[in-house]
């Protein structure tokens, strides 16, 4: 094959594949030379197993709204799959400080990857080691994935299983402390209106072993019972009943007041009876966060590196800067001799 003119170089697909024939061999032994390299540096790579779980969030309805209330009434929306708003929250809560102190503590992650005690930021470096080997992520069908990476697969198949169980325990504590104060407001206030009522219902039998029992009724029976007593001139009776009217006349008003004000808190009372019996399974009882789909299990297979893949990712990476790096050199050569 006839050389061609460096002069006449135009930057072609010809003139650019003939400058690589005519470089071949520098570009092979630079080649082969990467791939070598590649190769040592792969095998010195940490082999990493990945274990993965999915979940769905549960609905984050209240149990006692589907359990206690007839608007609810039944266990449908209590099943069902949480919607998107549902899978944001529980990305969020796996992103806790809380989730990963939890994880951090159980496995001693800080010599499990080899972080030193006397490092000066030992840790971010394992907050950065943490992030890099456990990821979360939702799916298009509102389904969220653990992903946990370990030179470890039994390791990795417990921490990707245990992160899904601390989901409840975290989700569970957060519902379960603003539930107590619930519990703890609707509970006072239930007791306090239950006093009072056994305190008005106890004015009422005192007023009651005084006789006033209807005060509208008993002034009708006691009138017309008094005037009759004076038309036949029974005066030791009418003197009785006119005792009678005269108890009523005091303590009519405060009874038919108290007894009116009863039915009231009665009814207050009941509803508050309702509400404290739904505070109280809301705050005992503990349900499932997150409907687990896949649990983890240790890897056969490792799932990095992939030596193949790295190693032609470096040989032709190197294969295209040491050409690009050859043609500069042959374009400044070029315009030197020209110049000259």
């Amino acid at each position: 094959m006839e050389k061609k003119d460096d002069s006449t170089f135009k930057f072609t697909s010809v003139d650019l594949l003939v400058f690589a024939w005519d470089k071949r061999m520098q570009l092979i032994i630079v080649s082969f030379f990467a791939a070598v390299v590649s190769i040592i540096l792969s095998f010195r790579i940490t082999e990493l197993y990945k274990s993965t779980v999915v979940l769905f969030p549960a609905p984050s309805t209240s149990v006692s709204k589907y359990l206690m209330t007839s608007q609810y009434a039944g266990t449908q929306g209590l099943l069902a799959f949480g919607e998107e708003e549902e899978s944001e929250q529980l990305l969020q809560v796996l992103n806790s400080d809380e989730i990963r102190s939890r994880i951090i503590k159980k496995y001693d992650l800080l010599h499990h990857y080899d972080i030193k005690d006397n490092a000066k930021y030992k840790r971010t470096l394992l907050y950065k080691k943490y992030n890099s080997q456990i990821n979360y992520k939702r799916t298009k069908y509102r389904s969220v994935i653990i992903e946990v990476l370990d030179h470890d697969p039994d390791t990795a198949a417990l921490i990707a299983n245990d992160i899904a169980a601390f989901v409840d325990t975290v989700i569970n504590r957060i519902k379960r402390e603003r539930a107590l104060k619930a519990l703890q407001l609707v509970e006072k206030e239930y007791y306090n209106l239950a006093r009072q009522i056994q305190s008005a219902e106890d004015s009422l039998a005192a007023l009651r072993r005084l006789g006033v029992f209807d005060y509208q009724s008993q002034s009708e029976v006691l009138s017309d019972a008094y005037a009759r007593a004076i038309t036949d001139r029974k005066y030791d009776a009418a003197k009785t009943i006119q005792n009678k009217l005269g108890i009523l006349a005091k303590y009519g008003g405060p009874y038919y007041s108290i007894n009116l004000s009863l039915e009231f808190e009665k009814e207050k009372l009941s509803d508050l009876k309702a509400k404290y019996a739904e505070a109280k399974v809301d705050a005992e009882e503990v349900l499932p966060q997150k409907y687990v789909v896949n649990s983890a299990f240790p890897a056969e297979r490792k799932s990095y590196p992939k030596k193949s893949l790295i190693v032609l990712q470096s040989t032709l990476g190197t294969f295209i800067f040491a050409y690009i790096v050859l043609l500069l050199i042959h374009l400044i050569l070029n315009r030197k001799k020209q110049e000259n």
